[in-house]
Formats: C-alpha cells, sequence, structure tokens
C-alpha cells in the first residue's frame, strides 16, 4: 500500500535535511581588507600587494582577530581593569586562606592583602632582589595592596586611561602603561622598597598627557594641561601624608610618561610604517605581561 502524499513529502524533507547535515556547500570566496593598510585584496591572496604585509599571519592580522573578543571602545583600558580586579580578588582570597583575617584595620586597612601573599605573587622588591626577579617590574603593575588602593587606582584609570587610548591607539597604550609601570618600580626598587599597584603607570598616562599638551596654546589643551597640573599636586600632597605611599614609583613612572610621549606622536598611526611598529610595540608589551605572569605562577608553586 503506497504512503500518503503527506507522508511522502515529510520523507523527502527529512531525507534532505539529514542530507544538508553531512555536506558542506563551497564557501564563498570574497575580497577581504589587508588588516595593516586597510587595501582591498584577492579572495586568495596571502600577501598585501600594497605593503606586503601578510594577510593571515602578522601582528596586524593578530591584532585584528584578538580586537574582536575586546570591547569596542577602549578595549585595552577594560583589559587591564579586568586583570587588576581579578588579581586583587585572587590575592584576597589567598591572604582568607593563609590567614584568615582581613588584612589591616581601620579603612586604609581594608581588604587589605598580606604582605608575604603580595611578595609570592609579584610585589616589586629592592633593587638586590630584583634583579634576579625582573619579571616583578611588570606584575607588580596589577596587583594592589587594599580595597582603597585598587578603588582609587581603578577610579583613576577609567578616568584618563580612555582618554589616552582613543588618543595613541589601543597597542600604543598599552606599551606606555606597561612601560611606565616597569620604569616607575626600577625607581621604586632603587630606593629599597617593597611596593604594588598601577600609580607608576597610571602617574606615566598623565606625564604623557602632559607632553601632548606642552606649547598648545589651544583652549582644550591648557584646560587639559591645568586639571593635570592639580591632578598632581593632589596626588603629591596624598604621597607625602599617607604612610606607605611609593612616591619613587610614581616619579619614576611620571617621567618615563612624559619623556616617551614627547617622542610619540600624540595621535592615532598614520601609515602602515606606523601602524606596524605600534602593533610590534603593544604586542612586546603583551608578551612581557604573560612571561611575567608565568614566572609569577612558578614562583608561587616553588614557595607553596
Amino acid at each position: 500500500m503506497p504512503l500518503p502524499v503527506r507522508w511522502r513529502y515529510k520523507i523527502d524533507r527529512w531525507r534532505s535535511q539529514l542530507a544538508q547535515m553531512f555536506q558542506s556547500e563551497p564557501k564563498q570566496m570574497r575580497p577581504r581588507l589587508c588588516p595593516a593598510c586597510g587595501t582591498l585584496v584577492g579572495a586568495s591572496a596571502t600577501k598585501c600587494h600594497a605593503c606586503g604585509a601578510n594577510v593571515n599571519y602578522s601582528f596586524a592580522a593578530a591584532s585584528k582577530s584578538l580586537g574582536r573578543w575586546m570591547p569596542q571602545t577602549s578595549p585595552v583600558t577594560y583589559a587591564v581593569l579586568a586583570i587588576c580586579c581579578v588579581m586583587y580578588a585572587l590575592s584576597f582570597i589567598i591572604t582568607l586562606k593563609y590567614q584568615g583575617g582581613m588584612g589591616g584595620g581601620g579603612l586604609m586597612g581594608l581588604g587589605g592583602i598580606a604582605t608575604q601573599i603580595s611578595v609570592r605573587l609579584g610585589a616589586s622588591l629592592p633593587m638586590t632582589y630584583e634583579l634576579s626577579q625582573p619579571w616583578r617590574l611588570v606584575t607588580a603593575i596589577f596587583l594592589h595592596g587594599g580595597l582603597l588602593h585598587i578603588g582609587f587606582n581603578m577610579w583613576v584609570l577609567m578616568d584618563i586611561g580612555p582618554m589616552v587610548e582613543e588618543m595613541y591607539g589601543s597597542a600604543r597604550y598599552f606599551f606606555l602603561f606597561v612601560a611606565t609601570g616597569a620604569a616607575g618600580y626600577v625607581a621604586s626598587s632603587f630606593f629599597g622598597h617593597l611596593s604594588v599597584g598601577a600609580s607608576g603607570s597610571l602617574l606615566g598616562l598623565i606625564g604623557v598627557l602632559l607632553a601632548a599638551t606642552t606649547g598648545r596654546k589651544t583652549p582644550a589643551a591648557q584646560a587639559l594641561r591645568s586639571a593635570l597640573i592639580r591632578w598632581l599636586i593632589y596626588i603629591a600632597v596624598l604621597g607625602l601624608l599617607m604612610s606607605g605611599t611609593d612616591n619613587a614609583a610614581h616619579f619614576g613612572g611620571l617621567v618615563a610618561g612624559y619623556l616617551l610621549g614627547r617622542v610619540m606622536a600624540d595621535r592615532n598611526p598614520a601609515d602602515v610604517g606606523e601602524k606596524r611598529i605600534a602593533n610590534a610595540l603593544g604586542w612586546a608589551a603583551g608578551i612581557a605581561v604573560v612571561v611575567s605572569f608565568g614566572f609569577m605562577v612558578l614562583n608561587y608553586l616553588q614557595n607553596t
């Protein structure tokens, strides 16, 4: 007895859907844009005919692929914020585990991280120790000593970070953040301090903005410069009044930021050459952070 037309239709439709599950349609090849210079290249091209960059495997291509997973505005600022918050939460959990307390007492000690935990996780140390463990110059940037400490630093980061990132581009901004923070801890370790925090990097960003506004007579530049100078005065006064403030790291980061700001154009990369340099700087900073965190994990496990 033949099947009804309705059932034959359903069976044919199911058979067609099942066949499509195991058959792949030929992919339509479309022209692409070079990630380095933006020139339209062929669908099967592996190298840009305009700038010579590898379309699939280059700093620019990798940066573009990574950028798809990041926020569209100020991605590096949000990434730094996330890393700092995760590292503080981890430090706090480890402190509770080994000490069963909240750190020091009072407002300044709220959510305090034990000194030995900070040291194991990568705090900056005096120069004699720093020379044998230079990775601490980077890891210390992302560690904080207490709730008020990280709260104030992240507030400043979200206030000025997006401005600098938009001005210089994400890659060079990340390089500036890491480089000025490390420079600050070179100064700090020279004076024999044990220190953590992103303050050196934040002062570095202020130094970059000071350099960018130097000599400019526009009302916007003068207003920004005046606001930055007021920031520096407030920070200097707090540094003198509050015990435990690492003024050496602040000064080192500020000077490094100002010097880098004087030699680096305060705009996004304008051509292929500048984009290559910017991507190389950003990736160098990223690799330095990853390698430093790798040494941090090894150091923590060895001292467990």
